[in-house]
């Protein structure tokens, strides 16, 4: 610190109508409209940190993670853009404040959530794109987590919302400078503030990396990687923010050699490709598996959340068995062996592959709309050990997020307790437990009113009373209705009432159909179809997907008229 105090201004500013986070506090927006409407992010920024409700004697801790610039690679503006105002309304709050930053501003999603419960925060910013494009001709967005770990719940999204529709000025310290590269402490002298504020720059991955010790047999895994019965990896961290986790956890810690690990240096734009975790886009990595060299792989998403798992030859494990899987091997994780397990959660267009083993496993199964906020009220409360989404995020009562580098120590931990290959596990379970066949369709870039519109009809359509044991004729099978409903989630901790989190049409032979708008964009629409149907025989196993999932889909395209009402062919994306 120098001897001149560093000045504190207030900037006058007109408010934003379309600033109401999509879920968990965030808020995701083209690259370009962050850089073109004036104010637009330190709007948001003050808008979220007035929504803390603190006492002058807390302190209050913060954890940036840059990953998706706005003013092109390799810029740290928008961190230092939260640097500034977080300081400012600190001091008109007049609370002893402190800020915690990783180390060149890269921390993961579940490093974030960690480091809040760790340290007793009371809350945390994360900067992303998710895993949706970056950069400049891409997406960036603002996530909120709340003092326990988690995605911040509805009523602050809404108290977020309210205030961002008033506000008529933000403060900021535009002459603050942090390095963001030098580990340790940081103060400055503040303007109007008697005691130095406090800049902690941490290591991205230790803190994380020592709960991943406390819950995992690090050993045998490590035996996995290196032993005379060793199996070979392949981890794609797709230029996200994973790459510095996957060198130092699975390399350096675990043994794995450095080439297993590919894209491993985290770019803004992400190599110009859609960090997100399936076979459309890690496409890299399923070239790799498919020539047999390596026994697992797996890809993560740019804010290290999601996962996708692949094994020898490129056998693809989908989400919702993963989530299954998981669950009926958690013996051979430590953690859960000590802990026991409570509960399972998955979200309500996650295949039912859960249930089967919740049943057997004699837990309770809680399904949720989409949304991980859902999850950490029943973790908080007791009800849930381990939760899932479609979407490929997985995670238990560890953290308050889905951790994608924690589903893959846990495949792993699978794979070094019963000497199997990934396909030869999955192909067990379905014996045991039967096969779930299942697909989303995505219809992505939608004009909003249209998508509204057939979604609208749709339901007048299904919840009908003359839809209800409806017979449709498609080929050779006929599908009798069973149920249909708009879903609705009673949280069983405070009893508050969720609607219109899809819609869903049940048949009689527990094949299912939902239709769900997404609310990750605010610009243009995604409606997507999800498909179910419950296989028991293993002789009826070996069937591709799409083939077995048609003739649901053809009643699915029947009644939504998608097609004729969009223009479209097909969907975007199949997963």
């Amino acid at each position: 610190m120098d001897g001149t105090p560093i000045p504190v201004l207030t900037v006058q500013t007109a408010p934003y109508e379309d600033q109401r986070p999509t879920g968990g506090g965030g808020l995701r927006r083209p690259t370009g409209l962050f850089e073109s409407q004036r104010n637009y992010l330190p709007n948001f920024v003050q808008s979220l940190l007035s929504s803390i409700s603190m006492q002058p004697t807390h302190v209050c801790i913060f954890l940036c993670k840059r990953i998706g610039s706005i003013q092109g690679l390799y810029n740290f503006y928008p961190i230092h853009i939260y640097l500034y105002v977080c300081v400012c309304l600190l001091i008109f709050k007049s609370l002893i404040g402190r800020l915690v930053i990783g180390q060149n501003g890269i921390l993961s999603t579940p490093a974030v959530s960690c480091i809040i419960r760790k340290i007793k925060a009371a809350g945390g910013i994360i900067l992303t794109a998710s895993h949706s494009p970056g950069g400049p001709g891409g997406e960036f967005g603002v996530k909120f987590e709340v003092a326990n770990g988690g995605p911040a719940p509805d009523i602050v999204s809404d108290k977020i919302y309210q205030i961002s529709k008033t506000l008529e000025e933000y403060a900021i310290c535009p002459d603050l400078r942090v390095d963001l590269s030098r580990l340790g402490r940081q103060e400055f002298d503040l303007e109007n503030k008697f005691k130095p504020f406090r800049v902690e720059i941490v290591d991205s991955v230790d803190i994380y990396l020592n709960l991943l010790r406390s819950i995992f047999d690090f050993n045998a895994i490590r035996n996995l990687l290196t032993g005379p019965n060793q199996i070979k990896i392949r981890i794609d961290a797709m230029n996200g923010v994973m790459g510095p986790y996957v060198r130092r956890i699975l390399c350096d810690e675990l043994g794995a050699p450095a080439n297993s690990a590919i894209n491993c240096i985290p770019l803004e734009d992400f190599g110009g490709q859609p960090p997100d975790p399936n076979l459309m886009y890690a496409t890299a990595l399923l070239e790799a598996m498919r020539g047999g060299e390596y026994g697992f792989g797996a890809a993560f998403d740019a804010d290290g959340d999601r996962y996708m798992i692949l094994g020898q030859n490129g056998f693809f494990v989908n989400a919702s068995d993963s989530l299954a899987i998981i669950a009926a091997n958690l013996s051979c994780i430590p953690y859960f062996c000590q802990m026991g397990v409570r509960g399972f959660g998955r979200s309500m267009p996650t295949s039912t592959a859960l249930d089967k083993v919740a049943k057997v496993m004699k837990v309770p199964v809680y399904e949720t709309p989409t949304g991980w906020r859902y999850f950490s009220n029943l973790m908080d409360s007791g009800r849930c050990s381990l939760c899932g989404e479609e979407s490929f995020g997985t995670g238990s009562d560890h953290l308050r997020e889905k951790d994608g580098l924690w589903a893959v120590l846990v495949w792993l931990s699978i794979l070094a307790a019963r000497k199997q290959s990934v396909e030869e596990i999955v192909r067990d379970h379905w014996t045991k437990f039967g096969r779930h066949y299942y697909c989303r369709f995505d219809y992505e870039a939608l004009e909003p009113r249209t998508a509204y519109f057939i979604m609208r009809d749709l339901e007048t359509l299904i919840t009908d009373k003359s839809f209800s044991h409806q017979q449709f004729a498609v080929g050779n099978n006929i599908y009798s209705v069973e149920r249909t409903d708009s879903f609705e989630y009673i949280d069983p901790v405070d009893g508050t009432v969720t609607k219109r989190q899809g819609l869903r049409i049940i048949f009689s032979d527990a094949s299912r159909l939902i239709f769900r708008m997404s609310a990750s964009s605010h610009v243009r629409a995604t409606l997507r179809i999800y498909a179910e149907s419950y296989e028991k025989d293993p002789s009826q196993h070996n069937k591709e997907p799409q083939a077995v999932l048609s003739p649901l889909i053809a009643i699915a395209l029947k009644i939504s008229q998608i097609h004729e009402r969009t223009g479209r062919k097909g969907p975007t994306v199949i997963t």
